[in-house]
């Protein structure tokens, strides 16, 4: 007879073990994630449609591009190293879908440069997620009309 071990906060962590797998099967690790983040934004900023809208509210970058390379390495590899919430973030900014899309082609032209095809792959397919989540969390605080989930 099995005997069920009670939970215990101190129990082993599998992200490092799901974190390792990430990064064998796409090539990617903080390093890459790290230039793939500075690359983008690096972009972002030169952009007349977005550069303007970043401009308006980071005044101080390398803290956020350490925020975001944070992000995506919880994101793309399940480190666990990002701790906020971007919604609140975004909800108020003057976008739209047009702003998502023109970002959205600056982040798969940036992955495609920096990235293994794997890598750009996994995180293109990550980042177009984003995009409609945060898109949808916009415009439902617009009050447009879009159904909110229950």
């Amino acid at each position: 007879m099995t005997s069920i071990q009670p939970y215990s906060s101190r129990s082993p962590s599998a992200r490092p073990e799901i974190t390792a797998d990430l990064e064998a099967r796409t090539g990617l690790d903080d390093a890459v994630l790290r230039e793939l983040v500075h690359a983008f934004y690096g972009k972002v900023r030169k952009d007349p449609v977005l550069g303007p809208i970043f401009a308006a509210r980071i005044d101080d970058w390398p803290p956020h591009l350490e925020r975001m390379t944070a992000f995506w390495s919880s994101v793309a590899l399940m480190t666990g190293r990002y701790h906020g919430a971007p919604v609140p973030k975004h909800v108020g900014l003057p976008i739209d879908w047009g702003h998502f899309e023109r970002w959205l082609t600056i982040f798969r032209e940036t992955a495609k440069e920096i990235c293994t095809p794997a890598g750009a792959s996994h995180v293109i397919e990550r980042a177009e997620r984003i995009a409609r989540s945060l898109n949808f969390a916009v415009e439902d605080a617009k009050g447009t009309g879009i159904p909110k989930l229950v």
